[in-house]
């Protein structure tokens, strides 16, 4: 199996961050009463040629024929054109979303996503709740917020745009260094997924055979040193690990010799379960009545928006979700007139008493 090594796959995640998305897309939720949801899809290209502007491999969601399409271009001040694609279709639940997502032949095929809602009667109010969740890419990783205080997860999960303001606002000497922090405890985060999935898979590949002494539990002991090893040789990786080198100093020369196919094999794994070529868009949630919980963000049109990145369903499963509450007026009025009923019939007793 051809190795890829832990210096490719860094550099691969930095060309998932940096990379332009094509088409820039935004995904409007309208949840209705009833579960229907009807669902707009803008997107926004800059591509010359017509048929490099909105192809299905490249779109970010689901995306067909049985959408009603309007396509338009706007012209800016200095002459550059974007052209623009806006998509609507009804959906009559949930169900027929998740469909759209299985089947999905688009740029994110990969990702596993499905949307969820819920309809709570509670007789003075009736409560919904809908919410979209993207399964965990990794099995061994560990969440964000082991290295992330309270601070910075909001900053790690706000929207760029959010960020960028702060930054060059009254604080941005404050924000600046929060986005430095971030960065770097994130890379620290990175680095230990990295050999935290290679331990695991290489575990697996190695269970069971003959002579093998290394447990995952031993491995995992010694995790932290294997982190520092692959940062102090990250310039010169791709050669020590050839020569064995460095899996020497991870577990010992025998067990380098005797495991370098299993070794290369889970770094193959490792790659792959990193590098997945997605493309990031977000996603906007309308629900009926007053919102009372979210972890959503307020967008510039009072919308609750969400950015959909894949490292922020790295480690664990990614869900965006809004509750929200609709009074029953009929419960209000009907259980006003029985009170008003109960009431005048005890002022009728207390009154032929009298």
């Amino acid at each position: 199996m051809k190795r890829k090594s832990f210096k490719l796959i860094v550099s691969l995640i930095l060309m998932m961050v940096v990379s332009c998305d094509e088409p820039e897309t935004v995904v409007t939720n309208y949840v209705h009463p009833d579960g229907s949801m009807t669902r707009k899809i803008e997107m926004k290209s800059i591509e010359d040629k017509v048929e490099n502007r909105f192809k299905i491999s490249d779109l970010q969601v689901p995306f067909d024929s049985t959408w009603t399409v309007k396509d338009s271009c706007e012209v800016s001040e200095k002459g550059d054109t974007t052209w623009i694609r806006r998509a609507v279709k009804l959906f009559k639940n949930v169900d027929e979303i998740n469909l759209g997502y299985k089947t999905d032949s688009g740029a994110n095929k990969e990702i596993s996503r499905r949307a969820g809602f819920k309809k709570r009667f509670k007789w003075f109010n009736t409560e919904f709740r809908f919410s979209e969740t993207i399964d965990k890419k990794l099995s061994f990783g560990y969440p964000v917020s082991d290295f992330l205080n309270k601070e910075e997860l909001l900053y790690f999960y706000s929207p760029e745009n959010v960020n960028d303001e702060k930054e060059n606002g009254p604080d941005s000497l404050k924000f600046r260094a929060l986005n430095d922090s971030v960065s770097h405890k994130t890379d620290t985060w990175t680095s230990k997924n990295l050999v935290s999935e290679w331990i695991g898979e290489f575990s697996k590949l190695t269970e069971g055979k003959s002579g093998n002494d290394m447990s995952m539990e031993s491995l995992k002991a010694r995790e932290d040193e294997f982190v520092k090893i692959v940062e102090a040789n990250n310039e010169k990786f791709d050669s020590l690990w050839s020569n064995g080198i460095l899996l020497k100093e991870f577990i010992g020369e025998a067990n380098a010799l005797k495991y370098k196919t299993e070794a290369d094999s889970a770094i193959s794994i490792v790659t792959n379960n990193f590098w997945v070529n997605f493309k990031r868009y977000s996603v906007r949630i309308v629900i009926p009545g007053k919102v009372i919980g979210t972890n959503g963000f307020i967008d510039s049109s009072q919308v609750l928006l969400w950015p959909v990145k894949s490292d922020y369903f790295l480690t664990e499963p990614y869900q965006m979700w809004a509750e929200s509450k609709v009074p029953n007026r009929w419960a209000w009025i009907v259980s006003g007139l029985f009170l008003v009923f109960v009431l005048t019939g005890v002022i009728i007793r207390v009154i032929k008493k009298g």
